[in-house]
């Protein structure tokens, strides 16, 4: 049994021993949560979560979609005849007004961007997002709010027991997974509350993606492309493209930001293949010219570009649908040799100045100040939004005054799935960060209350183990910039609290400054010291029977100001807000 191993089974309670004669707590081989039976409809929130859960997860769905995906035809089929069994026919969905978006990088701030500035004309909006931060209601929203616990309750209900009853031994009878049930019910819930138009954000890829069963959107979008999912979409970013271009339709207008050349070239032929127009979106500031700038509301200069495809999409569909006021045009300019051809350049209505400056998305370059705390929260995953959130991150330290006392820099991550998170830590290294402190995407050790933060896609050991991977590589990068005064943290105490994880050192490596958390709770008790306003735990936190945990705290309680950058996975920061910000759990 590796050293590793066993520092995580120190932190945990059930009595085993090491190799070496040490006495250590570990817990059994378990399941994040029970998976709890379908519940009878009480009418409450939480038991339609539970029963919602017992379905696939997305993790579970991402394997069946690998071993279906070379006929996509069949994916499409097999969500038709689900709509079916729910009463509805692929032909309704031409009611909902579909803007279709997907991408690697940016697709859910564009979708942010979209839908707020249309809400701006008076139009009644659904949005369909995922993954969830805090509540799975988030993923079906009306107006920009999530739908309620009783209207999420009511539909959920409606639609389970529809399925339950038309299900049989038959693969395309039974019920279906967790992201197409919600899709279903995204679908069903639009069309009940009778919006006059739905953004709808693609899960993963395009082609095989549930969502990509509507027939005839208004206009589709394409956001910046990267390596993602690399499993189920293939490794190469042409290979990527070539997914993402699947959502086109026939004379259904399209629209892209500038993209590297080869996936540009991919999205191109799809484009032709099926009859789509498709347009490359100018910068922003060709929009900007001849007037104020633009003021968004989600930071960071990477979402220009997605705030420049939202401007176009929100445009065109306002002109498909002869609405008025859709922006002066400015004198066209041609498109680039051998590429696309440029989208109009416009004045921006004063409707969409405003929803660019409104738009709101939690967990995407949110900044919280708290006393001496300021959160830095991004759901970045892949390395180029890792790229754009670095950039992000030290922008916005720049303009702060100096402290009268000392600052400290903290990293808090995880990151899940086929990500390399060794190449993830490493492009966060110029941060300069003083503490990186990895934990798994669990606010607390045991999920068993809250139905939202339910996974029973992984062990407890499973994302242990990766945690102390992440904490290793790290450990491994700050050996390859090791300099004289790089501090070596020594191996874990026995008998230390339950919380704290304390890896020992690769081979051949020191460690620095890290330390692995059981849940983000721990993590975050640590990090604050008790010093964030909101974030109050019921006792003060411990004194960690480990050198650096000890010698940390005292810095974090001395510290004048305390940065504290949180990403690598929407899921982390989302259990991140659920604890900083609680008004969003009710």
């Amino acid at each position: 049994m590796s050293r590793a191993r066993n520092s995580l089974r120190a932190a945990l309670f059930l009595p085993a021993v090491s190799p070496r004669g040490v006495r250590f707590r570990v817990p059994g081989r378990r399941e994040l949560s029970a998976r709890p039976a379908p519940q009878e409809p009480g009418m409450e929130y939480q038991d339609a979560v539970r029963a919602l859960n017992t379905l696939q997860t997305n993790a579970s769905y991402l394997e069946q979609a690998k071993r279906q995906r070379g006929d996509p035809q069949t994916q499409l089929e097999v969500m038709k005849l689900y709509l079916a069994r729910i009463g509805l026919q692929v032909e309704d969905l031409d009611q909902l007004n579909i803007i279709h978006i997907t991408g690697t990088k940016g697709k859910g701030s564009t979708c942010a961007f979209t839908e707020r500035i249309l809400r701006g004309y008076g139009l009644k909006t659904g949005f369909f997002s995922s993954p969830h931060l805090v509540q799975v209601r988030e993923r079906i929203r009306i107006n920009g709010q999530p739908i309620s616990p009783q209207l999420f309750t009511k539909h959920f209900w409606r639609l389970y027991h529809r399925l339950e009853e038309t299900k049989d031994s038959s693969s395309y009878s039974s019920m279906p997974g967790y992201f197409r049930f919600l899709t279903l019910m995204a679908f069903h819930v639009f069309l009940q509350e009778k919006v006059d138009l739905a953004v709808m954000e693609v899960g993963i890829g395009g082609a095989y993606d549930c969502t990509n069963i509507i027939r005839k959107p208004v206009v589709c979008g394409v956001s910046s492309l990267g390596i993602d999912h690399t499993s189920l979409l293939g490794d190469t970013m042409e290979k990527i493209a070539w997914q993402k271009g699947g959502i086109f339709k026939s004379g259904v207008p399209a629209f892209t930001v500038p993209q590297p050349a080869g996936p540009l070239a991919v999205l191109k032929e799809r484009a032709a293949q099926v009859s789509c127009p498709l347009y490359l979106c100018p910068p922003l500031e060709a929009l900007e010219e001849g007037g104020p700038p633009l003021t968004l509301g989600l930071q960071g200069e990477h979402q220009r570009s997605n705030a420049a495809l939202a401007l176009q999409l929100a445009r065109c569909w306002l002109q498909q649908k002869d609405h008025q006021g859709t922006g002066e045009l400015k004198e066209s300019r041609p498109g680039l040799l051998h590429q696309l051809p440029l989208a109009p350049t416009f004045r921006p209505t004063a409707h969409m100045r405003h929803g660019l400056r409104d738009t709101e998305w939690l967990g995407r370059s949110q900044i919280l100040r708290r006393g001496p705390l300021t959160w830095y929260l991004d759901g970045a995953h892949t390395c180029r939004s890792v790229q754009a959130c670095v950039r992000w991150f030290l922008q916005a330290l720049r303009p702060q005054r100096p402290s009268s006392g000392p600052e400290v820099r903290v990293l808090l991550f995880n990151s899940t799935g086929d990500r390399d998170p060794s190449a993830l830590l490493k492009l966060l290294q110029p941060c300069q960060f003083d503490y990186a402190v990895f934990c798994p995407n669990l606010t607390e050790v045991s999920s068993m209350d809250n139905a939202d933060q339910q996974n029973f896609s992984v062990t407890l050991d499973q994302v242990l183990l990766r945690c102390l991977e992440h904490q290793q590589h790290w450990s491994c990068l700050e050996e390859e910039q090791a300099s004289p005064d790089l501090r070596s943290a020594p191996s874990p105490e026995p008998g230390g609290p339950t919380s704290l994880l304390l890896a020992p050192c690769p081979p051949h490596t020191r460690c620095t400054s890290s330390l692995v958390f059981g849940c983000i709770s721990h993590a975050l008790q640590w990090i604050s010291q008790g010093r964030d306003p909101v974030f109050q735990t019921p006792s003060p936190p411990q004194n960690l029977a480990h050198p650096v945990a000890d010698s940390g705290a005292s810095v974090l309680r001395e510290a004048a100001a305390i940065h504290v950058l949180v990403t690598g996975s929407l899921h982390l920061v989302g259990g991140v807000l659920k604890l900083l910000e609680p008004s969003l759990s009710q």
